[in-house]
């Protein structure tokens, strides 16, 4: 879990400042919680909801900031309209805010024609417009609905004068031919790795390497951690059996003791 934080942490805010007419909340780096709490997360939580406790975990450890309410629920006529990741108190600036989390794993397809629309989930059941759309159009106008107003009061909390923000982590992957280009927009930093289709995967290219494909909760630990590795063809068999299932994989690969790489294996 440890390893799971860290990675969470060190991952790049996917722009700064101002992007889609969404303001980016950086979250401080701040010192790795003691370990009696992240045991206290349930193991069987998956990635998302792992992320929102290391974020409650860094902003609970931070100086600056302090945490109001979060996974705020909003009912009405027994029907839950939406749920607030996080109200916080900035104390330097003695305002409050509500921010969105979300942590997310793209890769740039670039047959779509509009360079935004390029970036999808390693399934194709996601992408960053579509994230972003939801934000805008139900997320954060959620704040201001007239059902929310209740709740709010119910936790010491009105909508005058909070301050609405995001805090977009992302880890992108780039097609192999393009690992050096610049991206548009974005935050380059956040670029940790490439990605393959599967038949480009070939053991004339990799097979003297090793390899791990770790289950989504692991996604964001650095490879150099791990313990265990496969073979080339070893790794293929458990990625055949993802691919049965249209299922794309993480691989981190060893290529020497020194040199590990991250790369995404889509289905498609």
């Amino acid at each position: 879990m440890w390893q799971q934080y860290q990675g969470f942490i060190k991952t790049p805010e996917l722009w700064e400042n101002k992007l889609f007419d969404l303001d980016q909340f950086i979250l401080p780096q701040v010192a790795a919680p003691d370990g009696r709490q992240l045991e206290e997360i349930d193991p069987r939580l998956v990635l998302g909801k792992r992320a929102e406790h290391f974020f409650s975990l860094a902003i609970q450890n931070s100086k600056d900031y302090e945490l109001l309410a979060n996974n705020l629920q909003i009912i009405h006529k027994k029907e839950t309209l939406g749920e607030f990741d996080f109200f916080l108190r900035n104390k330097n600036r003695e305002e409050n805010l509500h921010v969105e989390l979300v942590y997310k794993f793209y890769v740039y397809d670039p047959n779509f024609e509009m360079e935004m629309n390029r970036w999808i989930g390693p399934n194709r059941k996601d992408s960053l417009t579509r994230k972003v759309k939801h934000l805008k159009t139900h997320q954060l106008p959620l704040l201001f609905a007239p059902e929310t107003a209740e709740s709010l009061q119910n936790q010491g909390l009105t909508t005058e004068n909070i301050v609405q923000k995001v805090c977009f982590k992302a880890n992108l992957f780039v097609p192999n031919n393009l690992r050096r280009k610049p991206i548009k927009s974005l935050n380059s930093a956040c670029v940790i790795g490439y990605y393959l289709r599967k038949e480009e995967f070939t053991k004339e290219e990799y097979g003297n390497f090793s390899f791990f494909s770790p289950k989504k909760p692991d996604w964001p630990i650095l490879p150099q951690y791990q313990q265990e590795w496969f073979s080339f063809t070893e790794i293929k068999q458990q990625l055949e059996k993802l691919f049965a299932h249209k299922k794309s994989a993480l691989l981190w690969i060893k290529k020497n003791e020194t040199t590990f790489e991250r790369c995404m294996v889509v289905w498609w």
